[in-house]
């Protein structure tokens, strides 16, 4: 018998121009909501490379990975099912441009943040001294 598992999906909580990047989603669950950039993980792709591709995806910018930010597993985190997010830190490097299932993008101060999709405000929220460490190098 196959075991039922969580499926596993990517975060980028991306670094440019000295703010955060946003995504506001174009479908359900919270369409019109901004969020982190992410998505689900493809057969056979590691989260590195899920995580590069949905940011382009998404966004437009080619991502430089900093630093693992953490592991993500509330059962209730996705209303449309058990996820597990792995969250990355990255630099973004281009030119931003909504693509993909993002309906609009933005750049936000880290006192700018607004409601987020999901957990993404809790995720933000952990990640504050990991960003302001990039954001000083700046």
């Amino acid at each position: 018998m196959k075991p039922v598992t969580p499926l596993l999906t990517v975060d980028a909580l991306i670094v440019f121009e000295g703010k955060l990047v946003l995504i506001k989603r174009k479908y359900p669950p919270f369409e019109d909501c901004f969020a982190l950039p992410g998505g689900f993980v493809e057969l056979g792709e590691t989260v590195e490379d899920a995580v590069i591709r949905e940011a382009k995806e998404e966004t437009g910018l080619d991502i430089e990975l900093v630093k693992l930010l953490g592991v993500y597993s509330d059962p209730a985190r996705d209303p449309r099912g058990h996820t597990v997010s792995v969250c990355y830190l990255a630099k973004g490097i281009g030119t931003l441009k909504a693509d993909s299932d993002a309906k609009d993008i933005g750049i936000f101060g880290l006192d700018e943040i607004p409601e987020l999709a999901f957990d993404h405000n809790y995720i933000v929220e952990n990640a504050k001294s990991d960003i302001d460490g990039i954001l000083s190098q700046v």
